[in-house]
């Protein structure tokens, strides 16, 4: 990895972009679709994009598994918006409905939600369940 200009996958079109590192933080766009990359609000991955997305992406990857029905789900969304928000340009924040989801939900093992599991190019590195405020989120997805 060029770590002055990393790479970060497009949830939309899922095309590669080359961001260079001093432009990280300054909610840059895909080059190819227009749709924001880093812009500080967490991006919806499914079934069909997540390894595209996670696996073409250099910066670490904070994803979110949750489910619409569950209670502490909800109760911890706002918290990550406002971790995705201070970790704008270093990680890239991502959500997962499991009900929508299934084969990643499986394939990652997840028997609780919400889960947060942080990746680094697609492979996981940790994991912690339970709902839980946005310091202990930022300090995780770092």
């Amino acid at each position: 990895m060029d770590n002055s200009s990393p790479h970060v996958a497009c949830s939309h079109c899922q095309a590669v972009n080359r961001i260079p590192a001093e432009r990280l933080g300054e909610s840059p766009v895909c080059g190819r679709c227009g749709n924001a990359l880093l812009d500080g609000t967490p991006i919806e991955l499914d079934d069909a994009n997540f390894d595209r997305v996670t696996s073409r992406t250099d910066l670490p990857v904070l994803v979110d598994f949750w489910a619409p029905w569950c209670g502490p789900c909800h109760a911890m969304a706002p918290q990550f918006d406002q971790a995705s928000r201070q970790l704008k340009g270093r990680v890239l924040t991502a959500k997962v409905n499991v009900d929508a989801s299934p084969q990643t939900a499986q394939r990652f093992g997840i028997r609780s939600i919400p889960t947060l599991v942080r990746l680094q190019h697609g492979r996981e590195v940790a994991r912690q369940a339970g709902a839980t405020q946005a310091a202990q989120i930022v300090a995780f997805g770092q």
